[in-house]
């Protein structure tokens, strides 16, 4: 049969207005969709293009409170700037290429350049008003999905001047979205980090910081751990802050007038080179890069004149100057660098003595492992031609320009039923999955040479790409799928221990997850219901009504392929690691992993509760609700 072939005339050409176009591809505007269980989602992405503004509004002088509330998935952001002009609102919204920061007296070194952050989060909301308050006028406008449905006129207003922007994600692009609290935090935490003097009020709470990156990096450290006190230098445009922990891997946030670089760029890169050169030069010895910033922790923050990024979503700083005739940006950190660290290490003799006890440490230890390590690599480039545990999908997390690469998915699975069942359903594209051969090893309180000594651990690394770091990660989302038995969360436990212990920066960036699988399916004829609860089974028997079929899941391996896919498609349930600012990930593995501490005695002893317990809680919960209604 032959094959029909498309007839490409005039009207095969179409012209998109600029809602259509961010509606059709919003990944070229915010980067991945997602369901808010992911830190880089769009919903998070909303909210920040919508605080970038206020934020540009604070650093030109103007207003210095910025108030956030979210509620029921609707987002408000008020600020109190200048205001967008009156004449301007609806076009400032809604029209592309239509903005202040293209005047670079009205705004300077600001994030948002191109106009379009906030068309974005207008066209992919179901609902979007803005009010600006400007010398005792208003004007309000609403949109749904992009398109104006009120255009309400200029009235008086006795409220301080400033713009108010709110908006609800619209539900048929971002499905089953929800906020994670913590996200939002750290979200609006780096902006009063990076914006001292500011005061973020967000549901009831004030975001404050007094002393900048100092303070962000004891949020984000444990301070018992650190080797020394944390290193803080302050320039013009630039700010760094620097201190050495015990953990393994290299920690690292940068930002670029405000924004939040996840992926580096060129900044964080000569910040890395720039820390190697100076220690060197300092202690007159040719250390290896890799001892020099094992296990550091860093910040860097700087501002510029029209960034150049290498996205919409500004993750990543490409190669720019410093200023308009100022030196590259590279230059400009390295010699600041070279300048401060260098003068600060000579004034602070017990810090550089703390530095390089940790360094000479980082170098026994890669040393220790240097044989094993050769070993262990060559074994893995074996099993990669034919490895039996992995079966890979076809695009990855580190494939920069392609936009699939965020939804790439690596499952880690237990046995050979629960990896069959995912493997015949998943999406061979973006979805990989790694079997693993029974319970693997406790590693906590083990070195790393562990890693490359366990087969399983050596293999599981390199299947991830990580043995260096995070910058050539294969997959953006690592989801452990286990059992919802006593043996399926211990494997649970054993896979967290082993990525807190050797990869914890894996961890802070949002990339683990646990995959939620249904416990129960309710059916009738009509209908299926899957339950991730008894409380969700219980709603599923009343909707039904009659005497419905139930099956209890108890693995994996018996959900059929057929059903398996539903649950890792568009309706995925996943439920990320987070780690909290309190939160001492020695002290965490040595409560759950090390040696049955009294502690941990005490609390499985409260907490234990056998199954007729259970039922008879659930028998009295109901009968409770019995004679409520009875009572009505």
């Amino acid at each position: 049969m032959a094959k029909t072939k498309t007839e490409y005339t005039e009207d095969s050409i179409r012209s998109l207005d600029w809602r259509e176009h961010i509606r059709l591809r919003p990944g070229m505007y915010i980067g991945k969709l997602g369901d808010g269980s992911g830190q880089d989602d769009g919903i998070y992405v909303l909210v920040k293009e919508i605080i970038d503004n206020s934020i540009d509004e604070h650093m030109m002088g103007n207003g210095n409170v910025i108030d956030i509330s979210i509620s029921d998935n609707k987002v408000e952001v008020r600020d109190y700037g200048r205001g967008i002009p009156l004449g301007k609102v609806i076009d400032c919204v809604s029209k592309i290429n239509t903005g202040g920061k293209y005047d670079s007296g009205a705004f300077q070194k600001s994030v948002g350049l191109n106009g379009v952050g906030t068309k974005a989060v207008n066209a992919l909301s179901s609902y979007f008003r803005v009010q600006s308050i400007r010398d005792g006028r208003t004007k309000v406008a609403e949109f749904e999905k992009g398109v104006l449905i009120n255009d309400h006129k200029e009235t008086k207003c006795d409220q301080k001047n400033g713009t108010l922007m709110s908006f609800i994600p619209d539900d048929t692009i971002f499905k089953h979205f929800r906020f994670i609290p913590e996200y939002l935090e750290d979200q609006l935490w780096n902006y009063a980090f990076l914006n001292a003097g500011l005061t973020i009020n967000y549901n009831g709470k004030k975001y404050y910081s007094q002393n900048g990156l100092l303070d962000l990096l004891k949020r984000k450290t444990d301070e018992e751990s650190l080797r020394y006190p944390i290193i803080h230098l302050k320039g013009h445009d630039i700010e760094i802050a620097l201190t050495h922990a015990n953990q393994y891997g290299e920690e690292y946030y940068s930002f670029v007038n405000g924004q939040y670089t996840t992926q580096g760029g060129t900044h964080l890169a000569a910040l890395k080179e720039a820390v190697v050169k100076t220690v060197r030069e300092f202690f007159k010895k040719d250390f290896d890069a890799s001892d020099i910033r094992a296990s550091i922790v860093g910040a860097i923050a700087v501002r510029v004149q029209e960034p150049v990024f290498e996205s919409q979503t500004k993750t990543k700083l490409g190669s720019i100057n410093a200023g308009p005739d100022g030196p590259a940006i590279r230059t400009w950190v390295n010699e600041f660098v070279k300048k401060e660290l260098d003068n600060y290490l000579h004034k602070n003799s017990a810090v550089a003595d703390a530095l390089l006890k940790r360094i000479l440490q980082s170098e026994r230890e890669r040393k220790d492992i240097a044989g094993i390590k050769k070993l262990a690599n060559e074994r893995a480039k074996k099993a990669n031609l034919h490895n039996k545990k992995l079966r890979d999908c076809r695009f990855h997390f580190d494939e920069l320009n392609n936009e699939k690469r965020h939804d790439s998915t690596l499952f880690i699975t237990e046995g050979d039923s629960a990896s069959g069942s995912i493997t015949k359903s998943r999406n061979v594209e973006l979805q990989a999955v790694f079997s693993l051969r029974g319970k693997p090893l406790n590693c906590f309180g083990l070195t790393k040479k562990i890693v490359y000594e366990n087969e399983e651990f050596n293999l599981l690394q390199h299947a991830l790409n990580i043995e260096d770091g995070l910058e050539n990660l294969r997959y953006n989302r690592i989801v452990i799928a286990t059992d919802a038995d006593v043996d399926g969360m211990h494997i649970r436990l054993l896979m967290l221990t082993f990525f807190l212990q050797f990869f914890p920066d894996l961890v802070r960036n949002g990339h683990l997850f646990i995959l939620e699988t249904p416990l129960f399916r309710v059916r009738n004829k009509k209908e299926t219901i899957y339950c991730y609860s008894e409380e969700e089974k219980r709603a599923a028997i009343k909707k039904l009504g009659g005497k419905p079929e139930i099956t209890r899941f108890k693995g994996l391996g018996e959900i059929s392929p057929d059903e398996f896919g539903a649950f890792i498609g568009e309706d995925i349930r996943l439920e990320p690691i987070l780690l909290q600012k309190e939160t001492s990930i020695q002290k965490l593995l040595n409560y759950y992993m090390g040696k049955n501490t009294p502690e941990r005695q005490q609390f499985i002893i409260e907490n234990l509760k056998v199954e007729k317990d259970l039922v008879e809680s659930d028998e009295k919960d109901a009968l409770r609700k019995e004679a409520s209604v009875m009572e009505i």
